[in-house]
C-alpha cells in the first residue's frame, strides 16, 4: 500500500545529482571530491514533493516512477528559492477539483471559502464584514505581528520588502522570509496537486497560476514562516539557514496532513474525506443532465 499524502514526508531537494532508475528503486548519484561517487536510494512512495535543483538531471524511467507513486516534482531555483515547473501525477481522481471548480464559479460559495480562509487567520469576522473590509483586518494583523517580533528581537522597524531585481540588498529577515515562504509555497502546491485540485484556481488571490497556493500558504505564515525569518535576522546566511530550520520544523507541526485537512475543509465542508479513510482508485465516469454520473467503460448503445 502506498502512502496517503497526508502522510509523506513534505519534501526533498536536490541539485549537481544525477537520478535514475535501477533494479532496486530510484536513486541519485552524488560525487564529491572527498568520498567519490556514491548513491543514494530514494523514499519515492512517500515524498509529498521533490524539488530539482540546478545542475540536475533525471531519466525518463525515474521521472515515471515519481509519477506513479503520485510525487509531483518541481523544477527550482538554487536552493529551491524559485519554481519554474512542476510535473503532476496523471493517476488522480478529479472529486476535490470538482468540488473546487463548483466552489470557484459560484460567486456566493467563492465569498464564503474567502471568508473562511481570512476567519481562519484571525478568527471570527465581524457580521457583514465586506472582503474589503476582511483584508484590512489581515493587514492590520500582519503588521501588529511584524512590530511585536521586531520588538522582541530588538531589531528596530520592519518592513517587509520583496523586491526580485535587487535581491541582495534585501536584510536578513527579508532574505530569510522569502526563502522560507518559497518552501512554503512548494508543499503547498505538491499538496494540492496530490488532491487533484487545481493551483489557479484561488479565492482569495487570482489571475495567477498558484493563486490557490498562495490561499493556503497564507494560513501558516504567521505561524511558520514569519517568526522564523526574524530569528534570523543576525545570520550572515539567511536564505540557507531558513531553508535548514523550516524544513526541521515541519517534522513536529506536520504541515502536510494539516494542509490536505485544512482545503478539504474549505472546499467541501459537508462532505470533506476523512483523513483516516483511504481512497480508492474511481474509474472515469460519463457525465449524464439527468442522472448526474453513469458508469464508464460501457458500451451504452441500445439493445
Amino acid at each position: 500500500m502506498l502512502p496517503r499524502v497526508i502522510d509523506s514526508l513534505s519534501f526533498l531537494y536536490l541539485d549537481v545529482v544525477r537520478i535514475h532508475q535501477d533494479d532496486t528503486g530510484v536513486c541519485a548519484e552524488i560525487t564529491t571530491e572527498s568520498r567519490g561517487r556514491e548513491t543514494v536510494y530514494l523514499p519515492t512512495a512517500a515524498l509529498a514533493c521533490v524539488l530539482l535543483g540546478p545542475g540536475t538531471s533525471i531519466t525518463t524511467p525515474a521521472l515515471a516512477t515519481f509519477a506513479r507513486h503520485g510525487t509531483t516534482v518541481v523544477i527550482s531555483g538554487m536552493g529551491g528559492v524559485r519554481t519554474y515547473a512542476a510535473a503532476t501525477p496523471a493517476n488522480l481522481t478529479t472529486t476535490w477539483l470538482e468540488h473546487q471548480a463548483s466552489a470557484w464559479a459560484d460567486s456566493t460559495r467563492r465569498l464564503a471559502i474567502a471568508t473562511a480562509m481570512y476567519e481562519q487567520r484571525f478568527g471570527q469576522a465581524p457580521p457583514g464584514a465586506t472582503l474589503q473590509q476582511l483584508r484590512g483586518l489581515e493587514g492590520q494583523r500582519i503588521k501588529a505581528l511584524y512590530k511585536l517580533l521586531a520588538t522582541q528581537h530588538r531589531i528596530g522597524r520592519f518592513r517587509r520588502n520583496y523586491d526580485p531585481n535587487d535581491w541582495d540588498t534585501q536584510d536578513p529577515v527579508n532574505l530569510a522570509l522569502s526563502a522560507a515562504n518559497t518552501c512554503l509555497y512548494g508543499i503547498v502546491h505538491a499538496a494540492i496537486l496530490a488532491l487533484g485540485c487545481s493551483p489557479a484556481l484561488g479565492f482569495v488571490h487570482s489571475g495567477n497560476q498558484q493563486a490557490l497556493v498562495y490561499d493556503i500558504a497564507d494560513l501558516y505564515k504567521a505561524e511558520l514562516t514569519i517568526p522564523l525569518a526574524f530569528s534570523l535576522h543576525a545570520s550572515t546566511h539567511p536564505e540557507a539557514e531558513a531553508r535548514r530550520s523550516f524544513r526541521d520544523e515541519l517534522r513536529l507541526f506536520r504541515l502536510m496532513p494539516r494542509i490536505v485537512r485544512d482545503l478539504q475543509a474549505l472546499l467541501a465542508p459537508d462532505t470533506a474525506t476523512p483523513p483516516d479513510e483511504d481512497s480508492e482508485e474511481q474509474m472515469v465516469d460519463l457525465w449524464d443532465p439527468v442522472t448526474g454520473l453513469i458508469p464508464g467503460g460501457t458500451n451504452h448503445a441500445p439493445t
